[in-house]
């Protein structure tokens, strides 16, 4: 007993860690002058060196099938479309918004995967577009407003990389797959970007993108793979949300970025929806259970 707790305790510390790194990204992503393209492709081209090294240490296996296809496709679209979303509109609008995965998982659950939608769901997907909405409120540019547009995908590719992982059930191989598979093909667009836009990095922004790839984006998925086998779901997303909360914090005190008022009302509303349905859905869940 005393052993599963401290696996748990540790897990949860390991994923408070892993939302801690992601929460890094708004910053150094804006503290890069580079295109969006390349910022994305040049951080994924880095995690999937370090991901695949991981891999090939602990000798994992890959499975290559349609949820690791899906997954691959998913995590890239998710790496390339934050960055450019943190390029256009402010910090806590990308992050937010691509927060907004739970409601996309229930929709796309209910659709396409005939899953039932209780009344929570209907609570929390009803909340959260209200508080999206709120973001299209602030006084935008149409740059802005592209960029909470791409968050929005963003928060619905996060919700197929989610899918995928459970319709996977509990396998490593798939599940390490998907990420690699990702990180590899965002990657492209950072070749692809060489050949298209000037490139004339200093010194610092070479170091933040080894730092975007490796303690960003590639370390915190290694750690999620292997805190999920021991930390709760609930707990999972619960500390999860220290990415949303910090993201924007780092970037308004090292970068002077401060979201608007209606975006940080949305804020709120979004964050509190999840975090209430996360909470109904476990006692729920527990209740059958008994």
């Amino acid at each position: 007993m005393t052993d599963e707790l401290t696996l748990k305790r540790r897990s949860m510390g390991l994923m408070a860690l892993c939302a801690a790194l992601w929460s890094i990204g708004g910053l150094f992503i804006k503290l890069i002058s580079w295109d969006p393209m390349l910022i994305a492709g040049l951080r994924s081209i880095i995690a999937a060196i370090a991901t695949g090294i991981y891999i090939k240490l602990i000798h994992q296996k890959l499975e290559f099938n349609k949820w690791s296809l899906l997954s691959g496709l998913a995590v890239g679209s998710v790496c390339g479309m934050f960055v450019f979303a943190n390029k256009l509109t402010t910090a806590a609008n990308a992050i937010v918004l691509q927060y907004s995965s739970p409601v996309w998982i229930l929709l796309i659950g209910a659709v396409f995967l005939h899953k039932k939608i209780h009344r929570r769901d209907i609570f929390v997907v009803v909340a959260a577009l209200a508080g999206i909405s709120l973001f299209f409120l602030d006084q935008l540019t149409p740059g802005g407003m592209a960029g909470n547009i791409i968050a929005i995908i963003s928060g619905i590719s996060m919700a197929m990389v989610f899918i995928a992982n459970s319709q996977a059930a509990d396998s490593d191989a798939v599940r390490y797959t998907g990420i690699l598979l990702g990180h590899s093909l965002c990657g492209i667009l950072g070749i692809i970007g060489l050949f298209i836009y000037p490139f004339h990095p200093t010194g610092a922004e070479i170091g933040y993108i080894f730092l975007l790839g490796i303690a960003q984006i590639a370390i915190p998925y290694i750690l999620l793979a292997i805190a999920s086998k021991h930390c709760p779901a609930l707990a999972s997303n619960l500390i999860s949300m220290l990415e949303p909360l910090l993201n924007p914090v780092w970037v308004m005190l090292f970068y002077g970025e401060t979201p608007g008022t209606f975006a940080l009302l949305g804020s709120a509303v979004i964050i509190g929806a999840v975090a209430i349905w996360t909470i109904a859905d476990a006692r729920a869940e527990t209740s059958l259970s008994d």
